[in-house]
């Protein structure tokens, strides 16, 4: 029981802080609402899960063996971040039932993980700590934990962009809400190419 409750505290900060997918969430739920982002939550937490299993099942051996594979992941995930920042700088700032088709779709979800080094991070070290042998069992396990924990995380972040909507009416503080987002989304790629 206490190995079942160390996984899920650990899931649930590492799903729960501030990060990428985060960001998007919360801008997603401001922009179009909290159904139309629950798209990008289940597939945020799909894609995460299912890196998740592969690296307990031994891509993190892959990794070890093609330290370079590393950095092509970390490059294309600050080059997505970056234009992710410029799509949300370059919004209009009008809300409205007919932009909920353009909200991000589950495989954007799932492809922001793919490309986030906080998702590839919290696998290898959740992996690390947690599954460390390899066995199946508890690999499974853990990806059924963090399957849900992730999944609510993500989907706070939905839901607090969401309540936030009722403040962000207006186009012009929409576009500024935005371009902080826009912001801490370049701020998380400058960091992620610190040494």
């Amino acid at each position: 029981m206490s190995l079942i409750l160390s996984m899920a505290a650990f899931a649930l900060v590492a799903s729960i802080t501030p990060g990428p997918v985060n960001i998007i969430a919360l801008s997603s739920g401001a922009r179009y609402g909290f159904r139309a982002t629950l798209r990008h939550v289940g597939g945020a937490t799909l894609g995460f899960v299912l890196l998740l299993v592969l690296m307990g099942l031994g891509l993190h051996e892959v990794l070890q063996r093609w330290p370079g594979l590393t950095r092509v992941v970390q490059l294309g995930g600050v080059g997505f971040l970056l234009f992710m920042a410029w799509k949300l700088a370059m919004d209009n700032g009008h809300l409205g039932d007919a932009d909920e088709g353009r909200a991000p779709s589950m495989f954007y979800g799932a492809l922001m993980q793919w490309l986030n080094p906080k998702a590839w991070l919290a696998c290898v070290a959740g992996m690390g700590a947690f599954v460390a042998d390899g066995e199946a069992r508890l690999v499974w396990q853990f990806a059924a934990i963090y399957l849900v924990i992730c999944y609510v995380s993500v989907g706070c972040w939905a839901y607090a962009g969401s309540f936030l909507r009722s403040w962000l009416g207006n186009p012009a503080t929409m576009r500024l809400f935005n371009r902080v987002m826009a912001v801490l989304l370049v701020a998380s790629a400058v960091y992620l190419l610190l040494p």
